[in-house]
């Protein structure tokens, strides 16, 4: 695996210019629906950071609380602002997180669905992934809802521009 802290400096880079290009659009248009990602430009970006908050707590073997107690939904966004100030915040948790993983083959148990929000019917799992697949999904997570996202964001008129991992993360000079 690679410098998993290394993958994650470049997911905020990239995530920056995501957000850069939402800053001077309307919060009608961050609230504009499209038929893709959660429906809204403000709804995606919003879930990406709070399974963000929850993929950070479980790579820490933190037991979650109710979603009801969680500190943002995609279903009730903040406005953009608010979001970029907690996306902040929650991307200094998760570089302390990853840094402080010392195994990351490790197994780690986990439930779900999470007490307390089951749907009648709905069989709980217990899941076992180690530190190394939960970052791979936080990583992935993010880029899956990032397309998406860039998605509404050219269809609202806004660019976002060249984001690949090489054009951040390789190192170049003059020939």
């Amino acid at each position: 695996m690679n410098d998993p802290l290394r993958i994650y400096h470049y997911l905020t880079l990239s995530r920056a210019r995501v957000l850069d290009a939402a800053r001077p659009l309307t919060p009608d248009q961050h609230s504009q629906v499209f038929p893709i990602g959660f429906g809204t430009l403000l709804r995606t970006l919003t879930h990406v950071m709070m399974c963000e908050w929850m993929y950070a707590r479980r790579i820490e073997r933190t037991t979650l609380p109710p979603y009801s107690h969680w500190p943002y939904h995609d279903e009730t966004p903040p406005p953009l602002g608010t979001l970029i100030a907690a996306w902040a915040e929650q991307a200094e948790h998760t570089r302390r997180t990853i840094a402080a993983v010392t195994d990351w083959q490790a197994p780690i148990e986990y439930r779900i669905p999470i007490p307390g929000t089951e749907d009648p019917g709905e069989k709980p799992q217990i899941i076992t992934a180690t530190a190394a697949d939960i970052f791979t999904q936080l990583a992935l997570h993010e880029v899956h809802h990032r397309a998406q996202a860039i998605n509404m964001l050219r269809q609202l008129g806004a660019t976002v521009g060249d984001i690949d991992f090489n054009g951040y993360m390789y190192q170049r000079r003059d020939a």
